[in-house]
């Protein structure tokens, strides 16, 4: 066998680098010096032979090669995180179908490789994952027509009715094109923010979060275009059509048609992105739903993205 190039840790340390889009940032994270961040980062693009970042004053981004990468280690690294939480999985004797309610973004972004994984853990089991918005969620969780789903919990309405846990918390960052003048800031205000047209997405209701922050604090975009399409968002802010503030959790760095699209941390408190479970509380789950809700607490949060 061919000897392994890289190490577990170095994985580690690489894709913190891309999620926060600084050597000192993920070195702080990670409890360990700048220049051991530096070191690991380096010695992975000597075993790999490529470029994994573009190195700048403002930060590093990742390369084409290095978003490649990127969603290798991310599957390395939840499969060693796999194989440590349940080293020896207990029988489940559970079979059947169960729906499992999902908004927009949380489906098309999050939850699908989960859903893979938990049927191949349980072949008896079919989960069909349903799209439903915010209040249809609510709905069908009310009047017992779903007994699980998973949202962005941070949007939820009705919080008495429902348990809920966190699976994950994605930041929000801003987005721009490619050598657009903000770029060259290391934190922007959304005071500078709002010189530029901004693109509200509207899906999952994303105009009512995002003018939530902007009014906090006290300042509005000067013009906005709104879209229903996360590709179109994409497409705008890579074309330098406009800007926008959206979750790690969806960020591409890439357009369509290959343009590049980066990222600038934010100097204004903006709420992070939650994606969580929820169900009705008062009403016991049915095995099939316990053992999906377990399996999820266990294998997915709560983690940053």
């Amino acid at each position: 066998m061919a000897a392994i190039r890289f190490t577990l840790r170095q994985l580690q340390y690489f894709v913190t680098v891309a999620r926060t889009g600084q050597i000192s940032a993920a070195a702080a994270e990670a409890n360990v010096t700048q220049s051991t961040m530096t070191a690991a980062i380096a010695e992975l693009e000597r075993a790999l032979d490529t470029l994994l970042f573009e190195r700048s004053r403002t930060g590093a981004a990742l390369t084409y090669q290095g978003h490649l990468f990127l969603q290798h280690a991310h599957a390395v690294l939840e499969a060693a995180a796999d194989a440590a939480r349940h080293p020896f999985r207990e029988r489940s004797d559970v079979q059947g179908t169960i729906e499992l309610a999902a908004s927009y973004t949380v489906l098309g972004y999050f939850l699908l490789p989960f859903i893979a994984k938990f049927q191949k853990q349980h072949p008896d089991v079919r989960v069909v994952p349903v799209e439903r918005d915010r209040a249809q969620i609510e709905s069908n969780l009310g009047s017992g027509q779903i007994e699980l789903a998973v949202a962005l919990t941070s949007n939820l309405q009705d919080n008495k009715r429902f348990h809920r846990r966190a699976l994950a918390r994605s930041r929000r960052q801003l987005w721009v094109a490619d050598g657009h003048p903000l770029t060259e800031s290391p934190q922007v205000r959304l005071r500078e923010v709002s010189q530029h047209p901004y693109v509200v997405p509207t899906v999952d209701e994303g105009e009512a979060s995002a003018m939530g922050y902007w009014t906090q604090a006290g300042v509005q975009p000067s013009s906005q275009m709104r879209t229903s399409s996360m590709e179109a968002v994409r497409e705008m802010v890579a074309l330098g059509l406009g800007v926008t503030i959206l979750s790690d959790m969806v960020f591409r760095p890439w357009s369509l048609d290959g343009r590049r699209i980066c990222t600038v941390p934010l100097a204004d408190p903006v709420p992070p992105m939650e994606v969580g479970l929820i169900w009705l509380k008062g009403r016991k789950l049915s095995p099939i739903a316990e053992v999906l809700r377990k399996y999820l607490e266990v294998a997915v949060g709560p983690r940053g993205l």
